[in-house]
């Protein structure tokens, strides 16, 4: 069994990891406007990304994109996430975010909705979560009801990021409640100007980005903005959750070799009692805990990849990924930021970022509970 990664991927790692270090981290505290690239280095980033070859790296062959596997992806996405240069969320240097679920349009659909979004014209947001229905997406409250030629929407999504910078939301509603995600709900494009379509609230995080809720009151769509057969939303959502649910993995790769690196260099130089850090053992422990969990998660994550690549079921894979690198990587920046002291809690060092990013993601894009719970079921199946 061959662990090493193939020469064409190598190459790319390495080249992406070149341009982090040189044009990124130098200036990762000048790039960013809350969670938005500023419009300089957003240019001068996509510049960079397309002489990469990473330019709209998630978009398949068939729209433009390079047609990259995701173990290609999952190189470049471990490389970009040692800065903090770039937002965790929406658009990044690699081109216009687009929710894969969009790929699936076809005809009048993707004139209007799909190509709009790669071309940079327009912006999309998925809404999903609710009050009362997160993890649990079969109790979701939201209802579209079928009116002749139309649906009507009715209800309210709850932390839905990028929502008041949306032009259309991909809405996931129940059109069967009886059924729940077992083929109850639907998904649906909603312009955010429809009448009965409001902004409610925004929510300041400790990321600092605010998503929003969002209230669908007797919301009134042509039936022909249902993406795919009725009660086949869920099923959809779940199809790309596992590529994302990999991406967190990758990321979390890059966050916690980042830290580390910056912590293994501080604790040769910082001197206490007149030994250097490096000489204790208790910083000795955990250095080597978290390049030993950085090792592991790593192992995880590529062979997710490589499965999905080669067409394998990798959905336990995935939940596996994402509960463990997020896990992994949130106690690798803790300890990192232990080792620095009061320097790792200032804006000096991307330190303190990092730990914030990693507190989110243990919760948002699946919860790392839910993602057990999930991996649990599966293991008491087989048995």
């Amino acid at each position: 069994m061959d662990f090493s990664l193939p020469e064409e991927l190598r190459m790319l790692k390495d080249n992406v990891r070149r341009y982090v270090d040189k044009n990124m981290i130098p200036h990762e505290r000048e790039t960013l406007d809350g969670e938005e690239l500023k419009p300089e280095w957003r240019e001068k980033f996509q510049k960079g990304a397309k002489e990469l070859g990473i330019w709209h790296m998630e978009v398949p062959e068939e729209f433009g994109g390079p047609g990259l596997g995701i173990l290609p992806r999952v190189v470049v996405w471990e490389e970009l996430a040692r800065t903090i240069a770039l937002p965790t969320r929406g658009e990044s240097m690699m081109g216009p975010s687009v929710r894969a679920i969009l790929f699936a349009l076809e005809g009048e659909l993707r004139e209007k909705y799909l190509l709009p979004v790669l071309r940079g014209e327009k912006r999309s947001c998925f809404a999903q979560t609710e009050p009362d229905a997160g993890s649990d997406p079969g109790s979701m409250r939201t209802t579209a009801v079928r009116d002749g030629d139309d649906y009507v929407i009715n209800g309210v999504k709850r932390y839905i990021s990028h929502a008041d910078k949306a032009d259309f939301a991909q809405v996931m509603a129940a059109t069967d409640r009886s059924k729940g995600s077992r083929g109850g709900i639907s998904c649906f494009l909603v312009d955010m100007n429809t009448p009965g379509v409001r902004i409610t609230a925004k929510y300041q995080t400790m990321m600092g980005d605010a998503p929003c809720e969002i209230v669908f009151e007797n919301v009134r769509i042509p039936a022909k903005n249902r993406v795919g057969e009725e009660g086949e939303g869920f099923k959809f959502g779940q199809k790309w959750l596992g590529v994302g649910r990999i991406k967190h993995g990758a990321r979390a790769l890059g966050v916690a070799e980042r830290c580390l690196d910056l912590a293994i260099d501080y604790s040769k130089q910082r001197v206490t009692f007149g030994k250097p850090l490096s000489e204790r053992q208790a910083i000795q422990f955990m250095l080597v805990d978290s390049y030993v969990e950085l090792k592991q998660a790593r192992l995880l994550v590529y062979e997710a990849a490589c499965k999905m690549d080669a067409g394998e079921d990798t959905r336990v894979d995935a939940y596996i990924c994402k509960s463990n690198a997020d896990e992994m990587a949130f106690r690798v920046v803790d300890r990192c930021m232990q080792i620095f002291g009061g320097m790792g809690l200032t804006t000096d060092l991307p330190i303190e970022k990092f730990w914030r990013q990693q507190r989110s993601f243990r919760i948002t894009e699946g919860a790392t509970e839910v993602m057990k719970m999930v991996i649990a079921r599966h293991l008491l199946k087989k048995s």
